[in-house]
């Protein structure tokens, strides 16, 4: 019998390992190349897992909800179509060793000596639990004497809650003292009565007070993510914001100009954001000292412009897509790029590839109405620009004849980025040179 392994695929540098989210075939059913086997799930982004060959499933080794490490095999496929005589064979030699009455008297008597042991402990740390524990984090309960019933009451800050190292680290240390957080030492005074309602929370700070007219929403597997790439961005760079306000009225009129003919021809909407694209592009090209990551005292500076636009989702959940080599491409291509980005984001059907080697990234606060804000860096990047609302104002303008007041269209740009690399000249030089590309946007330029 021929067979296929298939192995849990690698879905970035960085990516070591993925949830099974759903399985779409069950065992002994066939399945056509390139038929999706399974969906899974990393911290960046959910995708299928096709079939590359043509057969039958004879063997699923990983049930939904479980994380498995990159190259782990997860399924056999039989090419050849047969059965599997050798599952076959040991669920009969099992069906054998029932009827046999000599080991059937073996089971018997060793279950008559577990009843004269004394009752064990529950520290059988391989007991069938609801969520996942790598060999490391069992490894440490093992050695530290950790139970089971301790090892799932640990409140995990992995995927879906699962527990990492420096959970049960954390737990272990503070194991001895637990049992003497309330007594009152001598000499000292309680720094909180005994009937306090107000619990350490896992961050660190007090837990929010729960009334029984609140509402407690439990977050998805994303929002969990965010949540914690957001805090470890803010652990990780030293940010600052610098803003300066763009007049973009050539900007303006060159879009109503032709958004329409534009669509007609193209059969997409033109927005600003390929020309912002477009913008931070060159000024990079300015700078490129903004284009870098950090690896611990060393300094990447990245040749290709790949630009990540955040795109926000249904229930309230955002992800990067990346226009890779931006530099390379026009007003049109960038359109066509990002509109595609956009709904393939919306429909989650991104594959890895298309979120990840971003450069340097925008988010554009102005969809939402908001004048300008402060968003938080994208590791591994050093910088990120967010563009605000675009909004006619009276401006001074300077002519032969004196200064005038006129309306013009006028939008902040906030660029954020990590101090430990970008200071506030170079910062505040490229943000502004952004700007200047966008003012001296040619209204008579031809696409």
């Amino acid at each position: 019998m021929s067979t296929f392994e298939i192995k849990m695929p690698k879905m970035g540098e960085s990516v070591q390992e993925a949830t099974i989210t759903k399985w779409f075939i069950e065992k002994g059913q066939s399945v056509e190349e390139d038929e999706a086997l399974l969906e899974i799930a990393t911290d960046k982004v959910d995708s299928e897992v096709p079939s590359p060959v043509e057969g039958k499933v004879i063997d699923i080794k990983y049930e939904t909800g479980d994380v498995v490490a990159v190259g782990e095999v997860i399924a056999i496929i039989d090419l050849t179509g047969e059965e599997e005589i050798v599952e076959d064979t040991s669920e009969e030699k099992g069906d054998e060793e029932k009827d046999s009455p000599e080991e059937k008297e073996a089971p018997e008597k060793e279950q008559e000596e577990d009843k004269k042991e004394p009752p064990k402990e529950s520290s059988d740390l391989n007991q069938k639990s609801n969520r996942f524990y790598s060999p490391l984090v069992r490894n440490i309960a093992k050695e530290e004497k950790v139970t089971f019933e301790e090892l799932e009451q640990i409140e995990g800050t992995g995927n879906e809650g699962r527990v990492r190292k420096q959970d049960i680290l954390a737990y272990i240390e503070n194991r001895g003292s637990s049992a003497k957080q309330g007594e009152k030492q001598p000499g000292t005074a309680s720094k909180q009565p005994a009937d306090s309602k107000q619990p350490a929370s896992e961050g660190g700070g007090v837990a929010p007070s729960v009334s029984g007219q609140d509402e407690i929403i439990e977050m998805n597997r994303m929002r969990k993510v965010i949540a914690e790439r957001m805090v470890n961005s803010k652990h990780t760079a030293a940010h600052v914001t610098s803003m300066v306000e763009v007049d973009v009225e050539n900007l303006v009129q060159w879009r109503n100009q032709k958004k329409k003919a534009f669509q007609d021809h193209e059969g997409i909407k033109l927005t600003f954001m390929p020309m912002f694209i477009e913008a931070v592009s060159k000024a990079l090209k300015d700078y490129p000292l903004v284009n870098v990551a950090i690896d611990g005292d060393k300094i990447i500076k990245k040749k290709d412009h790949n630009i990540g636009i955040a795109v926000a989702l249904p229930g309230n959940n955002l992800i990067v897509p990346v226009i890779k080599k931006a530099d390379h491409k026009n007003i049109t291509g960038l359109a066509h790029e990002l509109n595609n980005l956009a709904q393939k984001a919306r429909d989650n059907k991104l594959t890895m590839d298309e979120i990840q080697g971003g450069t340097f990234s925008i988010s554009n606060f102005g969809s939402f109405g908001n004048v300008m804000g402060t968003p938080i860096i994208n590791q591994p990047e050093s910088a990120i620009l967010a563009v605000g609302t675009i909004e006619k104002k009276p401006a001074v303008v300077e002519t032969e004849y004196g200064d005038i007041i006129v309306p013009r269209h006028k939008m902040f740009l906030s660029l954020t980025y990590d101090h430990r690399v970008i200071d506030g000249a170079l910062g505040g030089a490229y943000v502004k040179r952004v700007a200047d590309y966008l003012e001296q946007f040619d209204k008579n330029r031809t696409l």
